[in-house]
């Protein structure tokens, strides 16, 4: 069973796994609001209670597709901890100003944005707001002060980052009134940079659970045509039979779960089976040699 802890010392209790939405729209047929329901409700009884969005998921319908499951289920929303994000301007018929694809994290456009996702989600507020990726032509006390605001008006409870180096962690960090409680990052045993470029160890000095995208390489560790997924696949193979013979997935999410930062990993998947099969992540236990054969299988080396 999927359980919750504090993402940091401040911060709210959210699951180990989370129900990602950034391919909820991606298929061919739009999911009906009734489907959208069928998911959550299954992560509910797996114990996945925290959904990470953002406004530009699906070039920005996400979440209105999610703001209509909360309007014909009433109550379903106050059983999960909503994180979204926001900060990244494409061309499109939302952002009509944007001529090219550009970051904007200022304060005016921080609470511009997350006041549209709350009436799109048909919420009052977000359990986390994310800035989804560092803007450099932004201060930091530009985007301090936005958050802040938002703190102070209700309309978020926590304010966090994604995609930020420690050094713009700390810069931000430093900045708010209310400290920043995660940094959402790419961690997976095709993407194992956060072990050696402070990210991690950062989380883990100041207690912040970071929040793990894309655990599963976007599905490189399936395609045959990369040696180190293969690899992977190989070494999972060998070590299978001694965690209940639990699938690919599973054991390369209990990898990321094994960190002492304890990251949360979020789910790409918006398949049933596929949800249930991660969840079993949780559950796993993994052996410090076999988490150390996943590396060496992701490397093609030993340990230096």
């Amino acid at each position: 069973m999927v359980t919750s802890q504090a993402l940091s010392p401040n911060g709210p209790k959210v699951s180990q796994i989370v129900f990602g939405t950034w391919r909820l729209l991606d298929n061919d047929e739009t999911p009906a609001t009734h489907d959208v329901i069928k998911l959550l409700e299954l992560c509910l009884e797996l114990g996945i209670t925290t959904i990470d969005t953002a406004e530009i998921y699906g070039l920005y319908t996400v979440e209105a597709a999610l703001g209509k499951a909360f309007k014909d289920q009433p109550g379903l929303r106050d059983q999960f901890q909503i994180i979204s994000k926001c900060g990244i301007d494409v061309p499109s018929q939302v952002k009509k100003s944007a001529v090219l694809p550009h970051y904007n994290s200022s304060a005016d456009n921080l609470i511009t944005c997350t006041e549209k996702s709350l009436r799109l989600l048909n919420i009052d507020h977000l359990d986390v707001l994310l800035v989804h990726r560092p803007d450099w032509f932004t201060s930091a006390d530009d985007t301090a002060s936005g958050l802040d605001q938002l703190i102070k008006d209700g309309k978020i409870l926590h304010a966090g980052v994604s995609n930020y180096n420690p050094h713009q962690f700390d810069l931000l960090n430093d900045r708010v009134a209310q400290k920043l409680v995660t940094n959402q990052i790419e961690f997976n045993l095709l993407h194992m940079d956060p072990l050696e470029d402070g990210s991690l160890s950062q989380c883990e000095r100041q207690h912040i659970r970071p929040m793990a995208w894309s655990p599963l390489g976007g599905g490189r560790l399936f395609d045959q045509d990369n040696e180190a997924g293969l690899r992977i696949r190989k070494c999972i193979d060998d070590m299978r039979h001694k965690y209940d013979d639990i699938d690919d997935a599973a054991l390369a999410l209990a990898w990321i779960l094994a960190h002492p930062s304890q990251p949360r990993v979020i789910l790409g998947t918006t398949q049933g089976k596929r949800i249930h099969s991660s969840s079993l992540a949780a559950n796993i236990q993994l052996d410090r040699q076999d988490w150390y054969a996943l590396w060496q299988a992701a490397k093609g080396q030993s340990v230096p």
